[in-house]
């Protein structure tokens, strides 16, 4: 379901070196990667999480969960406001508690563009006429994912790959689903705005049938703190979950949470992605 040009660009495995050393944080190390996409034609920093027991040199290979946003995962001082998704304390602790294997998390970073790159549709709300989002499945295939592929022991295939994240990093997470199935397995989608271009992914998602594994769904009850535009929030989240178990999604493979109370914050993500996590990734 990928454009002609994207399939005319070639797949390969790129290696590059780490831009900065590695980082110990929650357990495990953090290295930062430079890519330098010609999808975008533009660069960002890639923040790859490495879990405590890991070792480059054994035959030890790693499930992969890639999160857009990459900026708001693993601290503080990069996170938007101040307050980061705890992700790589969460991972190591849902470790130790052999809740999920040990596995390799993967922050995207967002550029200047991000509005136009996670939206792929043309849209009035939020103003976006030269939308981008419709490349951003070629550029994980394409650029991303084989940069981590070739640098990282990765298990490759759908059942060991993840995608998610929020807002309309969420939004282009369902995207992805839609426009390049069987590329994730596992999707993670928080306070989705399914609200741009008048609801298309909805409309877009209804005939759909090749979903993801497990997929984890979730929005706050308070988002915006608008009592009216709150419900239409919720209301959106749940005519997506009705579209997925039409389409044949049981609790084995979809866990919706409406958490009540929940703003539309990095805090309520953090949160959250405990529960995500485990959902997504455990036996």
């Amino acid at each position: 379901m990928l454009s002609q040009s994207s399939r005319m660009i070639r797949r390969t495995r790129s290696k590059t070196e780490p831009v900065a050393p590695a980082q110990q944080i929650a357990g495990g190390n953090l290295l930062l990667h430079e890519l330098r996409s010609a999808i975008f034609g533009n660069t960002r920093l890639l923040r790859v999480w490495l879990p405590p027991a890991y070792d480059k040199s054994s035959s030890t290979r790693y499930p992969v969960l890639y999160l857009n946003d990459g900026q708001n995962l693993f601290d503080p001082a990069t996170a938007f406001a101040g307050v980061h998704w705890q992700v790589g304390e969460t991972a190591s602790r849902l470790i130790a508690e052999q809740k999920i294997p040990p596995l390799i998390l993967v922050g995207i970073d967002n550029t200047k563009n991000r509005i136009r790159e996670y939206v792929p549709y043309r849209s009035t709300d939020p103003r976006v006429f030269f939308a981008k989002g419709k490349d951003y499945p070629n550029f994980l295939r394409y650029e991303l994912m084989p940069l981590i592929e070739g640098q990282y022991p990765v298990l490759t295939g759908p059942e060991h790959t993840g995608l998610g994240g929020s807002s309309l990093g969420g939004l282009i997470t369902l995207y992805t689903q839609l426009v390049a199935p069987g590329l994730f397995g596992r999707a993670l989608i928080e306070s989705p705005s399914l609200f741009v271009a008048n609801r298309k992914i909805l409309e877009q998602s209804r005939p759909f049938r090749d979903w993801p594994t497990r997929t984890y769904l979730a929005t706050g009850t308070r988002e915006v703190g608008d009592q009216e535009k709150d419900a239409r929030i919720v209301g959106d989240v749940r005519e997506l979950e009705s579209i997925l178990r039409a389409a044949g999604l049981d609790d084995q493979r979809l866990k919706v949470r409406i958490d009540e109370g929940a703003t539309h914050s990095e805090s309520a993500w953090a949160a959250r992605f405990p529960d995500a996590l485990q959902f997504l990734f455990s036996a």
